[in-house]
């Protein structure tokens, strides 16, 4: 089994977590842990002397400590011990979202079956799925928690260098195959998007998601480059066959070693048969799909490209639509339909969306709606061009 990411991991986190030995000690030299919440430090390496430190009200999630007397003397002095859970194959405690290289851990060793990213399914699967047991729940709970902090500081990081509106989801079907029109025309606009300064921001999965990741990915390179790959990808096209869908996704990564970041990806372990999507640069992976989801559109502040899908994209047009309705996450961007004749005949989308949005309590929202065919005239209306 593939070892966990472990600390030290590190982010701009909020003023009451520690995070990194550093931060500890520099609270430990005040005399005080009071009020604050450590998180996931081996406190049994080096261990720290805490018994003359004020831990009222302090908070240990996740650490090890030297053994079971020390956490018992901070449980007495009025500190609170949540401990670690060593059985589960995950971090209780990120700081940091994953990368590529995290959750493909272990398939160089032993192919599909051997990487993070499915040991970790697997165990999802075995302790109950979505409905695990108590603690199981607890350590998924955890995990997830770090993750919407790590994923945060990523957030609040970009919107002071670019913009709160520079992210831009892309959302689509996941069964598209790599090199069909719609993948390509996906990787095309957001290697566009990222050319004009935007992060891309998908659902982590295969299909369009893959496709619009791989784009930021290679947002350097030329559109002819862009191409070749996906050519190269397309020798194996479907994700249900794991083992050469993920090795064609690590050759193209290794053939292109200096890349962008590849944007970002808000994937959840509920689609773990689904293979990993191994573009994108920040990877915020959940357990729960239902906070994936709503984080994703949350993030997305810049806009949402719907490339054609069903059923998950049409849920995630109304979805976007509600929070446009309502501005629970501020002022929406544009809603951008892409392929004219999927969005007008198979799904009328404005026939739907139109009389909802006109109603909106904020005024008339109907201009939020754009469907077309080119992606430069997505990019246009995302960015302002």
């Amino acid at each position: 089994m593939p070892t966990p990411p472990r600390r030290p991991w590190t982010h701009d986190a909020s003023p009451n977590e520690i995070e990194s030995r550093a931060e500890l000690d520099f609270h430990l030299a005040s005399g005080t842990l009071s009020g604050l919440t450590v998180l996931g430090l081996y406190l049994d390496e080096d261990p720290p002397d805490l018994t003359t430190v004020d831990v009222r009200d302090a908070m240990f999630v996740g650490c090890r400590f030297a053994d079971n007397a020390a956490a018992a003397d901070v449980v007495a002095r009025g500190g609170s011990v949540v401990p670690a859970l060593p059985e589960v194959p995950y971090p209780t405690t990120p700081s940091r979202l994953y990368s590529g290289e995290d959750l493909a851990a272990g398939f160089d060793q032993g192919g599909f079956e051997a990487m993070y990213d499915t040991v970790v399914f697997r165990h999802f699967t075995v302790h109950g799925g979505p409905l695990p047991d108590v603690r199981e729940a607890l350590a998924q709970r955890l995990h997830d928690a770090g993750i919407d902090g790590a994923l945060g500081a990523v957030l609040t990081g970009w919107a002071a260098a670019h913009g709160a509106r520079a992210v831009i989801g892309v959302m689509g079907g996941h069964q598209v195959r790599r090199g069909e029109p719609a993948y390509r025309m996906a990787a095309d606009l957001a290697q566009q998007l990222t050319r004009a300064g935007r992060l891309v921001a998908t659902g982590g999965g295969p299909g369009v998601m893959e496709a619009a990741n791989l784009g930021a990915y290679l947002g350097r390179e030329t559109p002819a480059e862009l191409s070749a790959t996906i050519d190269r990808l397309a020798a194996a096209p479907d994700f249900r066959d794991h083992q050469p869908y993920t090795a064609a996704a690590l050759a193209e990564r290794a053939r292109h070693p200096d890349a962008t970041g590849g944007g970002l990806a808000i994937p959840t372990w509920l689609y773990g048969h689904e293979p990993a999507n191994l573009f994108a640069g920040s990877i915020a992976k959940y357990f729960s799909n239902a906070i994936r989801e709503d984080t994703l559109l949350r993030a997305a502040r810049g806009g949402i490209v719907f490339a054609p899908g069903w059923a998950g994209t049409v849920q995630e047009v109304f979805q976007a639509a509600t929070k446009a309705f309502y501005r629970t996450d501020g002022d929406s961007g544009p809603l951008v339909f892409l392929d004219r004749a999927f969005w007008t005949d198979s799904v009328p989308v404005r026939s739907l969306l139109a009389p909802l949005l006109a109603g909106s309590p904020h005024g008339d929202m109907r201009d939020l709606i754009h469907i077309t065919d080119e992606v430069s005239d997505a990019v246009a209306v995302l960015t302002g061009g």
